[in-house]
Formats: structure tokens, C-alpha cells, sequence
């Protein structure tokens, strides 16, 4: 690492992103907070809802300097096709003031970031630019979910978003429940939250009676759960889930 330069940050956001924000110092840390109010220099999913954030930070541990005066710079979006990657020159500008001697907070809209988030290519560069990256402590929704599952622990993975059109869909499914079985490992995706029911309805109509299904909705909020059954007993005992709150899926094979 470079001494002359700054450290990335890597900062974690609640996950009531969208709902009615809890008290922040129930879902991070103090020292986190601190740690936030002390940057001048950001990368964010978005400016807006990292604002959104400093304020909430202010309340507990008061910014070192006025909200008008941090600098938060977007990470560049990709196409929706996926396809697109970030340039290495848009990133080098992105690390400008860590290079410059600076920590600079990276952060998502909730949750980690670069875990199921955007980010992991600023990281990269970071690492390549000899720039010392430091992960702060905060909650991701996916290792919530797999401990509240119930599912195996010791070997999952994180396949992200299935295919919207309905036999892909299944196709996918199928494809990760052999997987599962196979290799006794717990498969954790997620769906935007008004898609939420329909990929409910798509893994109780693809998977085996006997895999064991896990939903975790609106984890960390006061109406949040776990749910985690058999997919016989998810037909046989049907449970809602809302479309407006984020939602990870698990399962099992047996």
C-alpha cells in the first residue's frame, strides 16, 4: 500500500431503504457513523440516497463539515443489458481523493456495498492503484437471510437474478436445484421487490416437494421475517409476501 494515499472505505447503509427509517444507531455501529461523518469524499449508487444517509449520521454524530460541502460522486450506471463495463479511466477519476491522500467512502443505497450492490470494480481498482481498502461493519441482507434460514451455512452461493421470462425462469431453477443437491449447497437469490410474488410463485411451481425453502422479508424493519419450510408446506400453507419490501430467497435440495 501506498502510504501518500488515502483508504477506501467500504461503508455499510441501512436496509430500510424505501420504508419509514429506523432509529440508524439500532443498525450500525457508532464507530461506523463517526467514521461516515469524517469523510469529505464519497462514491455512491446514488447522491441522493447517500444525502439521505448523512443526515440520518448528522443526528448521531455530527458531520465534520456542511452537507453542501461533501463531495459525493455517482458510480457510472451500467446498461440495463449488463453488459457494460466501467472504463479504467472513469475509476483512477472516481479514486482521485484517495490517490490524493483522502478516505473516501464507498456506498450503496442498503446493505453492503459491492455485495449484491454496485461497486466491486472501484474495489478492484482500488486494490490495483495501491490504495488500502477497509471494510466497515453493517449488515448484509444475505448473510442475514442464510442465518435465519436454517439452510447450509458451510457452502452457498449468491446467484443473483433469475431470468424474467417464465421458462428461463424455470429453466434456472431446475439448473440451481441439481446444483443444490449435488453439491449440498444453498442457493440465495434475489428479484426486484414488486417481482417479488412472482418469483415466489415460480420457485413453488419448479422446485421439489422435499427442497427446503427459505423467504426473509424486510429484514432489520419491525415487520420484517424469516420464513423456512419445505416447499410441500409453503403449498399446502401459502404465505404472502409484499411487493414493495426487498426480499432474498434460499433453498436446499435434499
Amino acid at each position: 500500500m501506498n502510504a501518500a494515499h488515502g483508504s477506501l472505505l467500504l461503508m455499510p447503509n441501512a436496509l430500510d431503504f424505501g420504508a419509514t427509517p429506523r432509529d440508524i444507531q439500532e443498525l450500525l455501529p457508532l464507530g461506523v457513523l463517526k467514521r461516515a461523518a469524517s469523510l469529505q469524499h464519497w462514491v455512491a449508487e446514488d447522491a441522493r440516497s447517500t444525502r439521505a444517509f448523512l443526515k440520518r449520521v448528522h443526528a448521531v454524530a455530527p458531520l465534520q463539515r456542511a452537507l453542501q460541502d461533501i463531495d459525493i460522486r455517482e458510480l457510472p450506471r451500467p446498461n440495463k443489458g449488463g453488459g457494460a463495463t466501467i472504463a479504467g479511466a472513469d475509476l483512477r477519476a472516481l479514486l482521485a481523493p484517495a490517490l490524493s491522500g483522502h478516505d473516501l467512502g464507498l456506498i450503496s443505497e442498503a446493505g453492503l456495498p459491492a455485495v449484491a450492490d454496485p461497486g466491486a470494480a472501484l474495489v478492484a481498482a482500488a486494490h490495483d492503484a495501491g490504495v488500502a481498502v477497509l471494510p466497515l461493519p453493517g449488515a448484509s441482507a444475505l448473510t442475514l437471510a442464510l442465518a435465519a434460514s436454517g439452510l447450509n451455512g458451510q457452502s452457498f452461493a449468491f446467484v443473483g437474478y433469475l431470468p424474467q421470462d417464465g421458462a428461463l425462469r424455470a429453466t434456472r431453477i431446475r439448473e440451481l436445484e441439481s446444483q443444490s443437491r449435488r453439491l449440498h449447497q444453498s442457493q440465495l437469490l434475489i428479484e426486484t421487490p414488486y417481482r417479488n410474488a412472482a418469483m415466489l410463485a415460480a420457485l413453488l411451481g419448479t422446485l421439489r416437494d422435499d427442497t427446503r425453502l427459505s423467504v426473509s422479508c424486510g429484514l432489520t424493519l419491525p415487520s420484517g421475517w424469516t420464513r423456512s419450510a419445505t416447499v410441500a408446506a409453503w403449498r399446502s400453507q401459502p404465505m404472502a409476501i409484499a411487493e414493495r419490501t426487498p426480499a432474498v430467497f434460499a433453498f436446499l435440495s435434499a
